[in-house]
């Protein structure tokens, strides 16, 4: 089966923060996996199809040999959810678009990704 993803997504658990433009909602969790394009992670509550959302997604990252944090702000649509099981803390799975990124985010998260891919 060919991979229909158009950028490399690696496996690495990054704390993420999803809301909604009205502000009704804040879900704070983990990632499970992360591309350039999007993301994968772990949720407490069902999110609809299409669902519009703020995100911010926070990066381990060195500068001149020092650990900083990154902070990555985009917007995204959730475009996949799945229930996985009623026992868990975060029984949904969610896999979300970034549809609006500023290009010096994504040249960030892309700085992040891109060791892990090679």
């Amino acid at each position: 089966m060919k991979e229909k993803r158009q950028h490399p997504r690696i496996a690495k658990i990054l704390p993420i923060k999803l809301s909604d433009s009205d502000k009704e909602f804040d879900v704070l969790t983990e990632t499970k996996n992360v591309s350039e394009s999007g993301a994968y992670c772990w949720v407490n509550r069902p999110l609809e199809l299409m669902t519009k959302l703020n995100v911010v997604i926070l990066l381990p990252l060195r500068k001149n040999k020092k650990k900083v944090i990154g902070k990555i702000n985009c917007c995204g649509v959730v475009v996949r959810l799945e229930h996985i099981d009623d026992t868990s803390q975060h029984p949904y799975r969610v896999a979300i678009f970034f549809s609006e990124i500023k290009d010096s985010d994504k040249k960030l998260l892309l700085s992040y990704i891109k060791p892990f891919v090679q």
